[in-house]
């Protein structure tokens, strides 16, 4: 029988011990390199992102030199909303964004200084068909109402009746005059088609609802401001060409010839309105500016 020598067996142990560590090394081998090539992916990315990110912001920053701003203040978005990781440029983001909206005031300004003066000329015209009535003692807001709209030109009668105080700020006013009370807390303004609108509805207070009798008669004098009057409004003004009713408790409060007159004077309140609504954003502006150089 034939039987191998020891040195025959120590080299079949050596080479096996050899093609094992062989094996072995191939297998980390490749580990290694998937590991490598993952690590390198990921770097490659992240790199990417900030490439990306920092294109974007140069982009804004272009766009601001440009003003551009709404374009700029757009892309800094982005960035937030694309690379949130990107730490460093939504840095430089935010900075950017603080330089963007104070260069946006500041041509605001600009422009409503440069627009201010023509806009007041033309409400100073249009003040003349105007009178301006102020309680001194009572009152730290005038108002300016159509002068065949005064208290003293509309005695008994019933109508509704429009103004806007200093501050831009329009209202309407029901007046009801009758033989007997309706205790009315708002008006419903219709069209013959069936479109309608109405006011918001006023308790009795004394005060924006109020009511008194004189030598038999009631008069009675509700005021809708600002969001209680607005659906009203501007059915008024968007329907000038037709014919308005108004009513309240079965009892005509607008309506008939004299609503033309009544009616029509809202066109011109509404461009004083405006007016002084632009006034007051160009007091906002100044106030926002002030306080970012502060």
């Amino acid at each position: 029988m034939y039987s191998k020598s020891n040195k025959e067996r120590k080299d079949n142990q050596i080479s096996c011990t050899f093609a094992v560590s062989n094996t072995l090394n191939e297998k980390d081998m490749k580990k290694l390199a998937i590991c490598i090539t993952l690590i390198a992916a990921i770097l490659t990315g992240c790199n990417g992102d900030e490439k990306a990110a920092q294109a974007r912001l140069d982009k804004a920053r272009a766009m601001y030199e440009n003003n551009e701003f709404f374009g700029a203040k757009n892309e800094i978005d982005s960035i937030r909303a694309l690379y949130p990781k990107e730490v460093k440029v939504l840095k430089q983001g935010l900075t950017l964004m603080r330089q963007v909206e104070v260069k946006e005031a500041e041509r605001n300004i600009a422009f409503c200084d440069s627009l201010l003066p023509i806009k007041l000329e033309e409400v100073e015209g249009l003040k003349k068909g105007f009178a301006f009535e102020k309680d001194s003692v009572y009152e730290e807001i005038g108002n300016y109402i159509w002068k065949q709209q005064t208290i003293e030109r509309n005695v008994q009668r019933c109508y509704v009746r429009c103004g806007v105080n200093e501050e831009g700020e329009m209202y309407l006013a029901s007046v009801y005059y009758g033989g007997r009370p309706i205790e009315h807390t708002g008006i419903k303004l219709s069209l013959k088609d069936g479109q309608f609108a109405e006011t918001a509805s006023i308790p009795y207070d004394g005060g924006l609802n109020y009511r008194f009798k004189d030598m038999g008669s009631t008069t009675e004098v509700v005021t809708y401001k600002g969001e209680h009057c607005v659906d009203a409004v501007k059915f008024i003004y968007d329907n000038e060409k037709e014919r308005i009713h108004g009513r309240q408790a079965l009892h005509y409060i607008y309506g008939g010839r004299r609503q033309e007159s009544d009616r029509q004077h809202l066109q011109p309140r509404h461009r004083i309105k405006r007016y002084q609504e632009h006034e007051h954003l160009e007091r906002e502006i100044r106030e926002e500016n002030r306080l970012s150089k502060e």
